[in-house]
């Protein structure tokens, strides 16, 4: 039986712990938390979204699984799922889209050498949006028409190693074209977007 750390724990070790510590300090974000940190809060969900997790039941039962081996996955303990339904009540989402624009940094000079299959010398971003269908009896905030919820997710996507530069979520009935007006282009940069 393999006694070494597990593949979760070496991924988790790619992450910047001491940028993510700065976070919390900023947002105060384990202020009166006793047990499960901001930090485990993370792992817990990102372990979720690598093994496909759909609930929180799910969750909770998969890390309860193996219960010896949650330390080894850089978690403090056992996991419930009021325990994790409180924290993402509770903590600030700015923490972690803060913490997702450094990764998304991080990531975009990791591939900033990459050649461009085109002969350009500028960096070349494309510009464009999905609607995500919603229930409206569980989301009644995202109407968008009578019997359809959704809200609209804008990428711009940096060709050169396809990594996002900036996600914004915004209601369905944003229009593509007012995303120019949040977005700050980078001077030299070529931008690549549909008619909308």
């Amino acid at each position: 039986m393999n006694a070494g750390r597990t593949v979760f724990a070496q991924l988790m070790d790619h992450l910047p712990r001491h940028t993510f510590r700065r976070l919390v300090r900023r947002y105060q974000a384990d202020k009166g938390v006793r047990r499960f940190s901001a930090w485990d809060q993370f792992a817990c969900l990102a372990f979720a979204q690598l093994t496909s997790r759909e609930s929180l039941r799910d969750i909770e039962a998969c890390l309860g699984a193996l219960p010896e081996r949650l330390y080894h996955m850089g978690l403090s303990g056992p996991v419930s799922k009021s325990t994790l339904a409180d924290a993402n009540e509770r903590q600030d989402w700015r923490l972690y889209a803060d913490f997702a624009q450094v990764l998304i940094h991080e990531a975009r000079r990791m591939y900033a050498g990459d050649a461009l299959d085109l002969e350009l010398e500028q960096t070349v971003y494309a510009l464009g949006s999905t609607t995500i269908d919603l229930c409206l009896e569980l989301f009644p905030w995202s109407y968008l028409q009578p019997g359809q919820a959704a809200l609209k997710l804008h990428t711009l996507l940096d060709l050169r190693g396809s990594i996002p530069a900036y996600v914004w979520i915004t209601p369905a009935t944003l229009h593509d074209v007012r995303i120019l007006d949040v977005l700050i282009p980078e001077p030299g940069s070529i931008y690549i977007l549909d008619r909308g």
